[in-house]
C-alpha cells in the first residue's frame, strides 16, 4: 500500500472530520437518540480519547522530545487549559436527557446541565448562551486540528501504515456529539436550520483551520520541527485527558442504570485506543529513541 504524504493524508482526514460534524448537525433529525444511545457514545469515545492520550500521544511526544519531563510539562499545560475552558464555558453537554424511565432524547431546552457543584444542582439549558458554546467548542475543534496535524506529521516520519489514525479516530468519533451540542441548542432557541446549519459548517471548518497552522509553523521553522511536533503532541494529550477524565466519563457516575453497559463501552473505547498501535512500528511506541 503507497504512502500518501502528510499533507494529502491530513487533508483527507480533515475532510472526513468535517463530513462527521457537519452528520452530527443533522442525526437529530435522521434517527431517534435515546438518552442510553447517547450515553454508550459518550461513555466508547470517553474510553477511545483516554486511551489515545495514553497509548499514542504521550509515547510519541516522548520520542520527539527525548525528554519526559518537558513531555510532562506540555501535558499539563493542555491540561490546564482545557480544564479552564471547560470551566469557564461549560460547553460540552451533548442534550442527554436525565429522564432514565423515558429513554428519549429531549430537546436541549428541557435538558438540565450537570454542574459537577456538590449540590449537584442544574441551571437550565436555555439560560446559556449559544454564543459562548460554539466559542467554547471551537477553540477546542481548533486545537483538534493542531493535534492531527502534529499526530500526521510526527507519525509520518516513523514509517506507520496510516500516521495519526488514532488521533483521526478519536476527533471523528467526537466531533458529530459536539455538534450535536450546537445544533440543539440553537434549535431551542428557535433559530432557522439555514442559520444553524451555517453556524455548524463553521464549527466543522476549525479542525482544518488547526490542522493548517500547525503544518505551516513546521514548515517555517523546520529547524525545531521535531520539537514542535513533540510538544504539540504533548498538550493534546493533556487536552485529550482532561476532556476524557473531567467532563465526559464523569458523566457515567450520574446514571445507576446501565451501568454495565456503559462500563463496557468505556472498555472497548480503551481497547479500540490500545489495539491501534499495532498500526504502528514498534519503535515508535518507546518512551525516548535509544539510538541518540
Amino acid at each position: 500500500m503507497p504512502h500518501l504524504s502528510p499533507p494529502v493524508l491530513l487533508s483527507v482526514y480533515c475532510v472526513l472530520v468535517v463530513a462527521a460534524s457537519l452528520f452530527g448537525g443533522w442525526l437529530p433529525s435522521l434517527i431517534r437518540l435515546t438518552h442510553t444511545r447517547m450515553q454508550t457514545i459518550v461513555s466508547f469515545v470517553g474510553g477511545m480519547m483516554l486511551g489515545i492520550g495514553v497509548f499514542h500521544l504521550i509515547p510519541h511526544a516522548s520520542q520527539k522530545l527525548g525528554n519526559m519531563d518537558t513531555t510532562m510539562l506540555w501535558m499539563m499545560c493542555g491540561i490546564l487549559l482545557m480544564f479552564f475552558l471547560i470551566r469557564v464555558v461549560h460547553f460540552h453537554n451533548h442534550g442527554i436527557a436525565e429522564d432514565a424511565q423515558d429513554d428519549t432524547f429531549e430537546p436541549f431546552a428541557q435538558v438540565h446541565f450537570h454542574s459537577h457543584s456538590h449540590a449537584h444542582s442544574h441551571p437550565q439549558a436555555h439560560q446559556l448562551s449559544w454564543v459562548g458554546i460554539v466559542a467554547g467548542l471551537s477553540l477546542h475543534t481548533l486545537l483538534d486540528g493542531i493535534a492531527l496535524g502534529a499526530a500526521v506529521q510526527v507519525e509520518s516520519t516513523s514509517m506507520a501504515l496510516l500516521p495519526g489514525i488514532g488521533v483521526f479516530l478519536a476527533i471523528l468519533l467526537h466531533k458529530p456529539l459536539d455538534a450535536v451540542s450546537i445544533t440543539s441548542l440553537m434549535a431551542a432557541g428557535g433559530w432557522r436550520k439555514r442559520n444553524i446549519q451555517v453556524v455548524n459548517a463553521g464549527f466543522a471548518m476549525m479542525c482544518p483551520l488547526g490542522a493548517a497552522l500547525f503544518l505551516m509553523g513546521a514548515n517555517r521553522f523546520p529547524g525545531i520541527q521535531q520539537e514542535l511536533g513533540g510538544s504539540a503532541m504533548a498538550f493534546s494529550a493533556g487536552v485529550f485527558l482532561c476532556i476524557a477524565l473531567s467532563d465526559l466519563l464523569p458523566e457515567m457516575e450520574f446514571h445507576s442504570h446501565h451501568r454495565l453497559r456503559l462500563s463496557i463501552a468505556l472498555g472497548l473505547g480503551v481497547f479500540m485506543a490500545w489495539a491501534i498501535r499495532f498500526l504502528e512500528p514498534e519503535h515508535s511506541h518507546l518512551f525516548w529513541d535509544l539510538s541518540t
